[in-house]
């Protein structure tokens, strides 16, 4: 049987064109060395019709497993998969060739091809991806999307006593995202990366890569990152690169997350912006409150209708988007309206920042800019525009770019918790969680909930909730004294373009 799989792995490289005829014998010895094999049947033929892939490598894992070359450990099955996926996956250097050449064709050509080898060669974890639970909330901002994320595998109690005694880092690679983690073998405490390849790039006169997440929340859900392992930094040159990334993609959106803690991603060490090629409900939110900007003429402005705060920039002069973008990213550093809690520093520890998102539509550039602030208070220890207390029971994490355009990423954990909620709601035997309860006694007060109807029901609470996270990280609220507060904002660098009184918001 194990040559059968030996045998069929090869043959379906062999047929996808990913192994040279001239290099079949040479894959197939250093797939059997791999697993621990040190003989193969020669008359087997491959399976008609071939299996699945990667069917196929479990069942060499799982060999590798019985002869003892591995623990039956997550991180240890994970890089022996990758080791295997890199006999079929072209080199670097292989790689970038065959970008640039179809480039030349059409930047989406480039990015079909290098989309399709990551899921091919299993970089993009295309099985677990597909266990995330998805669905959508009507809203009046368009249609929210939420995602509880199962697709990273929870490590079995083994797994994490050994993670605890083995070294969290050898201070190589630097972090998750520096180059040098193409083509690391991996431990048990960094991911597993023989098969991960990166496009080379250059932006504003840096060297930069490309590549795609292992773990999609969306279409082709890719990241661009420095070379230099280098802090984030919100600034005139972020605006700059982000509009040189979708010039030369301009298929795809790529945005940043903010550069301060609490507001920012969960990598602020390392510079690098999100993209891909998804319509998320905020690019599709319209704009009110239009404004204009005196040096920078050919910018269209304005307000977006959306639970966070967003200025929305558009025009076909790269320079003159780019100086608008800075100049509203400079005045806000500074700005602080005590009325509605913000305040741009405390004790020099700065507070305002931007999560900035660039797209190419309708032959002009964009840029929505979103308002953050990460001051705590008192009441609100883990941020006053955070998720508050009372929707932490569901999304208690960081709100990033991915969360600020419309898309939930949701823990794990609620799949199992989300089902003890129906149990409860329709009065079955239940395991509540305690941090459920109020939330769950008020949708019993407040929904007629039958067994045909309690999954929708409560899907839909998790996307009202959803909302409300929303709502609760806009530093300017959907009430006339938070449109007030945004408003006078905008009126301390630009002015209205309709409904104007003394050249300011009326």
């Amino acid at each position: 049987m194990i040559d059968q799989s030996v045998t069929d792995f090869i043959q379906i490289g062999y047929q996808n064109q990913e192994i040279h005829p001239l290099d079949v014998l040479l894959k197939q010895n250093q797939l059997l060395a791999l697993i621990g094999k040190q003989a193969l049947d020669s008359d087997i033929k491959a399976s008609m019709p071939l299996p699945n892939r990667l069917e196929t490598l479990d069942t060499l894992v799982d060999y590798a497993i019985q002869e003892n070359v591995i623990k039956d450990l997550e991180s240890e099955r994970d890089i022996l998969s990758a080791k295997i996926m890199n006999l079929i996956t072209p080199l670097p250097s292989e790689v970038n060739w065959k970008f640039w050449d179809l480039y030349q064709e059409s930047p989406k050509s480039a990015t079909n091809y290098f989309y399709h080898l990551s899921r091919e060669n299993d970089y993009i974890k295309t099985r677990a991806i597909e266990k995330n639970i998805e669905f959508t909330k009507s809203t009046v901002y368009g249609d929210l999307e939420i995602t509880i994320n199962l697709s990273k595998p929870e490590k079995d109690p083994k797994q994490i006593a050994l993670a605890k005694t083995a070294p969290t880092s050898f201070g190589y690679p630097t972090c998750l995202l520096c180059m040098e983690n193409e083509g690391y073998e991996g431990h048990i405490n960094h991911p597993a990366r023989s098969n991960h390849r990166i496009v080379r790039l250059t932006l504003n006169q840096e060297n930069w890569g490309l590549q795609y997440s292992p773990y999609a929340y969306y279409e082709e859900h890719c990241i661009f990152l420095s070379q230099e392992h280098k802090p984030m930094k919100l600034e005139k040159a972020t605006f700059e690169k982000l509009l040189n990334i979708v010039e030369q993609f301009p298929h795809y959106f790529v945005g940043s997350n903010a550069d301060l803690p609490i507001v920012g991603g969960s990598i602020l060490s390392h510079d690098h912006y999100q993209g891909g090629q998804h319509t998320f409900a905020m690019a599709n939110a319209a704009t009110e409150h239009s404004f204009t900007l005196k040096d920078t003429p050919s910018v269209e402005a304005g307000i977006v209708k959306w639970p966070m705060s967003v200025i929305r920039l558009r025009s076909a002069n790269q320079t003159e988007l780019i100086t608008a973008a800075n100049l509203i990213l400079d005045q806000w550093r500074l700005y602080s309206d005590k009325s509605v809690d913000i305040l741009a520093q405390t004790n020099g520890e700065l507070h305002n920042t931007i999560t900035p998102i660039a797209r190419y539509k309708e032959k002009k550039y964009e840029l929505d800019l979103v308002l953050r602030n990460n001051r705590t208070s008192q009441q609100y220890p883990e941020g006053i525009f955070h998720p508050h207390p009372d929707v932490q029971h569901i999304k208690k994490e960081n709100i990033g770019l991915i969360e600020v355009m419309g898309l939930a990423i949701l823990p794990p954990r609620l799949k199992k918790e989300l089902v003890e909620v129906e149990h409860y709601l329709l009065d079955e035997p239940h395991q509540l969680d305690t941090s459920h309860q109020d939330w769950a006694d008020e949708l019993k007060r407040t929904k007629k909930i039958t067994k045909e109807t309690v999954g929708t029901i409560v899907e839909d609470a998790v996307g009202s909730i959803f909302l409300r996270v929303l709502e609760d990280a806009g530093v300017y609220k959907q009430n006339a004294e938070g449109k007030a507060a945004f408003k006078r904002f905008i009126n301390s660098f630009a002015h209205s373009k309709g409904g104007e009184k003394n050249g300011h918001f009326n």
